[in-house]
């Protein structure tokens, strides 16, 4: 009368005591609530009722903080929003010391996020993104050690600025390309002068620039109607008055 029962029970305790441990998981074993050891992947049989198994990820997880208004160090409003990449590597740790480690890492690092764009102004927020989250991610990594978790990366996705300051933005913008094609085109007419010269020094030393001269001339009075004016410097004039007088 009583057997079916019995075996009923024998094969549901049997059932509990198996215990499936996935390749990318860790079993963390509490023996009547005290923590005992770590199960490895594979099949693994505990004490039924006696023991818990709390499975914990090991695989890298992603954590999106939400978008926060910060102030930076230059009084601009900024709105940004982050991913946080972290690893347990200890998951006894991660049982024992806090209750829910994933949320303890997105408040920290909302935390970290908040201090470090707060130091700082908008023109070093805009152009060292990548050395901002490194320093986000060292604090960060440096708190959650303890825990048993491991932050492999912090990546800052949007920086939403306000729209008065991208006005101000692309004026500035406008203003540094104008000041710079003012000074590539100054260079190039210093280069051109530089040129000009000294082809104008190296005719004048070869005695070629009356060559020139004379083809300058002879090309303008190819047509039978062409009159050339030459102008004469005055001291040739006066040169002639003098032989005149004499």
């Amino acid at each position: 009368m009583f057997t079916i029962p019995i075996i009923l029970i024998v094969l549901f305790l049997l059932f509990k005591s198996i215990v499936i441990v996935n390749q990318y998981e860790r079993g963390i074993i509490l023996t009547l609530g005290t923590y005992s050891y770590t199960l490895k992947p594979g099949l693994k049989l505990v004490v039924p009722i006696l023991q818990r198994v709390i499975k914990v990820d090991i695989r890298i997880n992603t954590l999106d903080i939400p978008k926060q208004e910060i102030i930076t160090k230059d009084n601009v409003a900024v709105s940004i929003n982050a991913v946080v990449y972290f690893q347990v590597n200890k998951p006894e740790d991660a049982i024992l010391k806090v209750r829910d480690f994933s949320y303890a890492v997105s408040q920290y690092a909302q935390t970290a996020l908040r201090d470090v764009i707060g130091g700082i102004e908008l023109d070093q927020l805009l152009t060292d993104r990548q050395k901002i989250s490194d320093e986000i991610k060292a604090i960060v990594d440096a708190e959650t050690v303890d825990w048993g978790v491991d932050v492999t990366g912090i990546k800052l996705q949007d920086v939403a600025v306000p729209d008065n300051m991208k006005r101000v933005m692309a004026k500035q913008a406008e203003a540094e390309r104008e000041r710079r094609a003012t000074i590539i085109r100054a260079q190039g007419e210093l280069t051109a002068s530089e040129n000009l010269k000294l082809a104008m020094d190296n005719l004048s030393s070869s005695g070629a620039i009356s060559l020139r001269t004379l083809q300058t001339i002879e090309n303008a009075t190819n047509g039978p109607n062409n009159t050339t004016i030459f102008g004469l410097p005055v001291e040739v004039l006066e040169g002639f008055r003098k032989l005149a007088g004499k």
